[in-house]
């Protein structure tokens, strides 16, 4: 006896942007009706550009980072490939906060004696800069520790992306006379971004709402002024709504673009199949 199961096919509606719409505007009408909140909002808004700069940067840096490892993890070199797998173990297994301390408090000053000891004539001869440890701001700190705690998760990603990838466009692409790095470039690479452009996209979205732990850093994002505000003003519940309504909207946003997007790149990756 044959079992028929029918499929849902269409997109489902998205009855939740509506109703997430809706209480956006109800709660806007009553922050509005509420002098305390606009001037909350104010004070945090001056936080939104930091917040924004530590994720994209943070996530270019990762993106970057990601990909190297990824691609050593592929090489044939025996070396590289373990080097690359046990950075990636290293990072993966700590917190991201434990790596933000880490860098900030232990990685800049090593690296800073380390360069102060190897470059010290050349320093002393006025040839390089004499930069203290000092010199090294909070922010390009949580910065490089945001990039390092999340590049191991993105070599993963790209890791698996390129390895879904049958053999044998690869072996097509060498018999059609490309190099190693036109196959990569045209052949491998287009297609494994289309593959992983998903899981990109959320973990993005992650690093937004990851880069409030610059604020342990005193760095003044969204989370460190609404801190300071709560404890100034005693107004908690109000700045910590703003705080929590900010980055709801920062998040939801970009899950929306990022679905576009990924719809977009599909339908063309379609056509072109």
């Amino acid at each position: 006896m044959a079992i028929l199961i029918e499929t849902n096919t269409k997109p489902d509606r998205p009855y939740w942007l509506w109703a997430l719409i809706t209480i956006g505007i109800a709660c806007a009408a009553f922050a509005l009706a509420d002098g305390r909140y606009g001037l909350i909002f104010e004070t945090l808004l001056t936080g939104l550009g930091t917040t924004v700069l530590v994720a994209v940067c943070s996530y270019a840096l990762a993106l970057l980072l990601g990909l190297l490892l990824a691609l050593a993890s592929r090489s044939k070199t025996l070396w590289l490939r373990q080097a690359a797998r046990f950075y990636i173990e290293i990072v993966r297994g700590l917190p991201a906060l434990v790596i933000l301390l880490y860098v900030t408090f232990v990685g800049a000053p090593l690296l800073i004696n380390a360069y102060q000891w190897t470059a010290q004539a050349a320093i002393a001869a006025g040839w390089f800069p004499d930069v203290q440890v000092r010199d090294i701001s909070n922010l390009v700190r949580g910065i490089v520790a945001l990039a390092f705690a999340y590049s191991a998760f993105l070599a993963e990603v790209f890791r698996a992306g390129l390895d879904s990838i049958d053999k044998s466009q690869s072996e097509a692409a060498y018999a059609l006379g490309l190099s190693r790095w036109q196959t990569f470039r045209l052949v491998l690479w287009p297609q494994a971004v289309r593959k992983v452009l998903p899981v990109l996209g959320n973990d993005f979205i992650a690093m937004v709402k990851d880069s409030s732990l610059v604020s342990v850093l005193g760095v003044n994002d969204i989370t460190q002024l609404g801190k300071l505000y709560a404890s100034s003003s005693f107004l908690t519940v109000e700045t910590y709504n703003t705080v929590a309504a900010l980055y709801l909207l920062l998040t939801v946003s970009l899950s929306l673009l990022l679905r576009k997007l990924e719809q977009h790149w599909r339908a063309k990756g379609y056509q072109k199949d």
